[in-house]
């Protein structure tokens, strides 16, 4: 079974419970998830199996979309509503014209310190494993992007944003710096991602869906590539790049691409530069083309 999953994942069972279910209800060991999502959030959580879980760095690469709510006036050490209140402060009074002009102030590049309840890794182990024993170990801030922050909703108490925004980015940490610019405290209490690269929400299954017929809800790992563009190649240039020489492709511009065969066939990912094109990652062969 080589191809992609679009799970709706159900609060309350972690990325790595749903790539565990699906490696048994699926009967394949060649599974992997392209992000994770917090066990208390929902949504959109691309699963890679067989020959597709080689494509799987570039659904993490994609930009992400969330649904979130959070809390004014209580934080908890989680960043979220599952977590032990550390603080509390009190809420002033804001409008909509305030809060939107705060948002605009989190538009566009930054440096982000990730949170201690996270899957990040610091010398081989996870953050949140520390953090449940109380250990605190220093974190390197990172580059991220938000690209948009809609208001939805908004009560003396909580407001919900639309959030679009890079890869690595921590939506607990991000409304915990809104909230302080605010003038208070905050947490996370709703998270729904709605999209991970050129997987959306409307098109997710549930993984009773998933399970009653595999096939139906699977799509084919040029989804991977579906934000990519795309350069179609003869069967000489074909074989070439997929067996790792660098060819010249003319009027290309620098990026990277979705490769097609000549048949329309998909063939993997590539990287252009000065026009000439190498393979990033493969996953079919190209034939060596009869000679004329």
């Amino acid at each position: 079974m080589d191809g992609i999953f679009n799970v709706l994942k159900p609060p309350d069972m972690t990325s790595f419970d749903v790539v565990a279910y699906l490696r048994r209800a699926l009967k394949t060991k060649k599974i992997g998830h392209g992000g994770t999502l917090d066990p208390d959030a929902s949504g959109v959580l691309p699963v890679f199996a067989g020959t597709a879980t080689r494509l799987l760095e570039f659904a993490v690469e994609g930009e992400k979309e969330y649904i979130a709510e959070f809390t004014l006036g209580v934080q908890t050490d989680t960043g979220d509503d599952a977590g032990t209140i550390i603080k509390t402060m009190p809420v002033p009074s804001m409008d909509e014209a305030l809060l939107k002009d705060v948002l605009q102030k989190f538009l566009g590049k930054q440096m982000q310190v990730p949170p201690m309840y996270s899957a990040l890794k610091v010398d081989g182990q996870k953050l949140y494993h520390l953090a449940r024993k109380g250990i605190e170990v220093e974190r390197e801030a990172r580059e991220i992007e938000i690209f948009a922050l809609d208001l939805l909703n908004f009560t003396d108490k909580t407001f919900t944003l639309r959030i679009k925004c890079s890869k690595g980015t921590y939506i607990r940490v991000l409304g915990e710096d809104i909230c302080s610019a605010l003038g208070t405290c905050g947490t996370m209490s709703f998270l729904l991602r709605t999209q991970v690269a050129g997987f959306f929400i409307n098109e997710a299954y549930t993984l009773a869906e998933i399970v009653e017929n595999p096939e139906a809800c699977m799509s084919k790992p040029v989804a991977a590539a579906s934000e990519l563009a795309k350069v179609i190649l003869t069967p000489k240039q074909a074989f070439r790049v997929t067996n790792g020489v660098r060819t010249t492709i003319r009027n290309l511009n620098d990026g990277r691409y979705a490769i097609i065969g000549p048949n329309k066939e998909f063939l993997g990912i590539g990287l252009a530069s000065e026009g000439m094109l190498k393979a990033e990652k493969i996953l079919e062969h190209y034939p060596k083309p009869e000679e004329d």
